[in-house]
């Protein structure tokens, strides 16, 4: 099942896409929740509820005339006020390839324990316009991640019990400033203004009962699902990533074990997998320049169309804007 966000009259609604058609969760059946938020917080009733919805469609008891065009509606982040945002590092090849482009050994921590790091929930956005500032511009990069979003509440939980409170997977990507991660991580405390401005999730989430066909086993030593999904990144129509989901080395359920030791996770939870192997001009770049000298560096620019697509997760668009605001935080920066 596709769960989508939208906009109607200025506010989110909850929808299922079918054949290219939104069904309102009040057409669905009317005790369904009307968002994201509360259909996640009423999910062990709500989900097999909108299952039964889409069956109905399926089968014509409920009329395609009761659908809305897609292309005609707003759509949101299918989460659009998730109640927290977490992004981890699981791709062993993406760490490799950066570490080795700035002639760092492989850090074999990576291969003890998953390790995640807060953003701003407050940030999220869904496809379309994305308003960036001018520091963002001094080298911003997408990041090509899958993410997941906890469906009930959950504590010191092990990996192996983990999968059952993943409502679904969807597209994300991490947008990222470098030149203020760069300089603001020398000390020592992680990313903040170089991640904090915006994070993009979408089109849809697509619930497990749809990937099952794509599940294969995790890597050796691990556990959770892991699913054959291809991941590419164009922009302006060029490709420049390609992966795949199931080269994550630390599933989600690995990493929801971790994230919930001694710490509750809410319904409404985002966790994104971190960043797939040539998943960014970080990586891309410093591969390039590994290669040759000479190579040239690319960086999104204000108009940029950023095309994500992931297999059986949809196409996620952005159009990367400037905002009408010339303020400086680098220009502030004491000497």
């Amino acid at each position: 099942m596709k769960i989508v966000s939208y906009l109607n009259d200025g506010v989110d609604r909850l929808a299922i896409l079918v054949d290219g058609f939104l069904y309102d969760a009040e057409v669905l059946h009317p005790d369904l929740p009307h968002n994201m938020s509360m259909f996640l917080n009423y999910w062990e009733d709500a989900y097999p509820m909108a299952l039964g919805g889409e069956i109905m469609i399926k089968e014509g008891k409920i009329p395609k005339s009761k659908g809305l065009t897609l292309n005609n509606e707003v759509l949101l982040a299918p989460v659009p006020f998730p109640t927290s945002c977490r992004d981890g590092y699981a791709f062993r090849q993406h760490v490799e390839a950066a570490r080795r482009n700035r002639k760092a050994p492989m850090i074999p921590e990576f291969d003890q324990y998953p390790i995640f790091y807060f953003t701003n929930h407050h940030s999220i956005e869904g496809p379309g316009h994305v308003l960036c500032m001018p520091d963002h511009f001094e080298k911003l990069d997408f990041e090509l991640e899958a993410a997941i979003v906890i469906c009930k509440s959950v504590r010191n939980i092990p990996a192996e019990e983990a999968d059952e409170y993943i409502g679904g997977l969807m597209i994300m990507n991490d947008l990222s400033a470098r030149r203020l991660q760069m300089e603001e991580m020398l000390l020592n405390l992680g990313p903040a203004k170089g991640k904090d401005f915006a994070t993009v999730i979408g089109p849809w989430l697509v619930t497990l009962d749809e990937l099952k066909p794509y599940e294969v086993p995790a890597k050796a030593g691990h556990v959770g699902k892991s699913w054959d999904l291809r991941m590419q990144c164009r922009v302006n129509g060029q490709q420049v990533s390609d992966g795949n989901l199931k080269d994550m080395d630390w599933t989600f359920a690995e990493i929801i074990e971790r994230a919930s030791y001694g710490a509750t996770l809410y319904a409404g939870d985002v966790i994104g997998s971190g960043t797939v192997g040539t998943g960014c001009f970080l990586e891309l770049n410093g591969t390039g320049k590994l290669n040759n000298p000479d190579y040239k560096e690319q960086w999104l620019q204000p108009g940029d169309v950023v095309e994500m697509e992931i297999d059986g997760l949809g196409v996620l668009n952005n159009i990367i804007s400037k905002e009408a605001d010339d303020f400086s935080l680098l220009a502030r920066k004491k000497i």
